[in-house]
């Protein structure tokens, strides 16, 4: 187990090395100078920059300027913030979209689970044919326009009602959290749904099932002891992927409704060239998606050692 968890270590670093590497020749090649823009340092400030971060020396030199920051955990100091670090700014704007992506995943697997179940229980009838076009919508229409109707229609049933019954963007309490993690987490939720509908419809035609309703076992037990406890292993094993995609998904969500989290922050970095700010958090945020596959292959290794037998 130890060379088992010690190899995808390994493969996890080279990963994660490539996505720095692919990251920092993208931005190179990327028209424009962050540091002659509308935002323009001074001679002395642009002086020290060039001097951190080797932009007056070849790209070459630049590179490994850049990995050995990395290496220390440095991912450097904005460029269009004032005296602000990225890591700062992870530090601080993470947490939000963190809890935005928990609260989705919640959402998702909970009803992922539940649609899933139900569509193979009341399989080609009516409510697996509505769920199913619903499952569609949710995979095939992107979040942002998802986004940009969940607020028109708060806005319709705030006006109607005559209060705030959910606010339609902001951040601070539940009621922030609720529709923007609702709309975060519907393209999972929708995958989740057909591959629990699947599971579930393979477990049905089991032996140990045909046994159990052969025995006289009630349905409601053959179906919560049997039916959901074996369909959901599936679902369990992309949970954790799940939440690091949907944690590091909500870019656009979090632009939409206003929320402080890291993925708008990331937004404003491409839209201002902000070269440390996206290099940075595309290595965090690719890191992180690594480290979750990673800390899934390990617990698979424990439940199940034949993903560690190697010829």
């Amino acid at each position: 187990m130890f060379l088992y968890t010690l190899k995808r270590l390994f493969q996890g670093l080279v990963t994660v090395w490539f996505i720095a590497t692919a990251t920092f020749f993208a931005m190179h090649n990327v028209p424009g100078d962050p540091l002659l823009n509308d935002r323009a340092v001074s001679e002395a400030i642009r002086a020290n920059l060039e001097s951190k971060y080797g932009l007056d020396q070849p790209l070459s030199t630049q590179y490994f300027i850049y990995l050995r920051n990395l290496s220390t955990g440095d991912f450097g100091i904005s460029f269009t913030q004032e005296n602000r670090e990225v890591n700062d700014i992870i530090r601080e704007h993470f947490p939000v979209s963190a809890i935005l992506g928990i609260l989705a995943v919640v959402f998702a697997a909970t009803g992922g689970i539940l649609f899933g179940a139900l569509t193979a229980i009341y399989r080609n009838r009516l409510p697996d044919f509505i769920i199913m076009i619903l499952v569609i919508l949710g995979i095939s229409v992107p979040s942002f326009v998802i986004a940009a109707m969940s607020q028109l229609a708060l806005v319709s049933l705030n006006d109607l009602v005559g209060t705030t019954i959910l606010p339609v963007a902001g951040w601070g309490t539940i009621l922030h959290m609720l529709t923007p993690a609702l709309v975060l987490g519907l393209g999972t939720m929708a995958y989740l749904t057909r591959l629990m509908r699947s599971s579930m419809l393979e477990v049905v035609g089991s032996d140990y099932i045909r046994t159990a309703r052969s025995k006289g076992v009630p349905a409601p037990r053959i179906f919560t002891k049997h039916q959901i406890r074996n369909a959901i292993l599936p679902v369990v094993t992309v949970l954790g992927p799940s939440i690091a995609s949907i944690t590091t998904g909500g870019f656009v969500v979090e632009l939409v409704f206003a929320i402080p989290g890291l993925g708008r922050y990331f937004v404003q970095a491409v839209q201002q060239l902000d070269y440390t700010v996206i290099m940075g958090t595309t290595v965090f945020y690719g890191a992180f998606l690594v480290f979750m596959v990673i800390l899934v292959d390990v617990l698979y290794g424990f439940i199940d050692p034949r993903v560690r037998l190697e010829k």
